[in-house]
């Protein structure tokens, strides 16, 4: 974690031992009393944070705050066909550290219902795994999330937004270029299916709903490495 986040804007804190953060801040930073730090409030500013006194009750903190505060997230739009936890996990870590803006998880003709009961998405644990990729990534922004029990809930949610690709290894003519991202500051919704691909009715959705389909070439990807590199292409125009 290259800073660490927090819920609030304190000015101080007593952190308890049990907090993860003591160990990442004493054990991977190797910080001493009088020694400070990078943070963040969870979509909010970042500043420095100052080691007051270690204890084994826990880590006494003071905050210093930047004023400004800039949303670095990209305007891209990641619709998911709900995949195995193991692997969402991942998507969802991977794709905050990308910046993406919001992911719109959805149950697909092809899926398996019983993922949508993982632990993962009946607890908060989807939330920690944002929580560390934006870390990662030196930020305080998370992406939205939501699920929707089919892509035409998740497509209702966001027909608003601006240009639409859907990433299709059989179906698409064209490859996903940087070309797709010519235009910086447009807000953009990809589309991943599941691993066991995209059936005929959902295909006719996408169409209807005036998505294009690319592909990423010939090789057949994980859908997490599909995630990846199609928002590295997609980002590369709002560097």
């Amino acid at each position: 974690m290259n800073l660490l986040l927090f819920e609030d804007q304190a000015n101080e804190i007593l952190l308890p031992t049990a907090d993860p953060r003591v160990a990442h801040v004493r054990e991977v930073l190797r910080r001493l009393p009088g020694d400070d730090f990078d943070v963040a409030v969870v979509n909010g500013p970042k500043g420095k944070a100052t080691i007051l006194d270690d204890s084994p009750v826990g880590m006494h903190l003071s905050f210093l705050w930047k004023e400004t505060v800039k949303d670095d997230r990209i305007p891209i739009r990641l619709l998911i066909g709900l995949p195995r936890p193991q692997t969402a996990r991942k998507i969802l870590q991977q794709a905050a550290t990308l910046g993406v803006e919001a992911m719109d998880f959805f149950g697909t003709d092809k899926g398996e219902p019983s993922y949508a009961d993982s632990k993962l998405w009946r607890t908060d644990e989807w939330r920690r795994h944002l929580l560390r990729g934006v870390e990662q990534a030196f930020s305080s922004f998370l992406p939205k999330v939501n699920c929707h029990a089919t892509l035409e809930l998740a497509l209702d949610e966001s027909l608003c937004l601006g240009r639409r690709l859907a990433l299709d290894v059989y179906e698409a003519a064209s490859p996903l270029a940087f070309e797709d991202s010519a235009i910086p500051q447009a807000s953009c919704q990809l589309a991943v299916g599941p691993e066991r691909g995209w059936s005929e009715r959902e295909r006719d959705l996408l169409r209807e709903s005036e998505f294009e389909f690319r592909h990423l070439g010939s090789r057949v990807l994980r859908e997490e490495t599909a995630c990846v590199v199609a928002l590295g292409i997609l980002s590369s125009g709002h560097w």
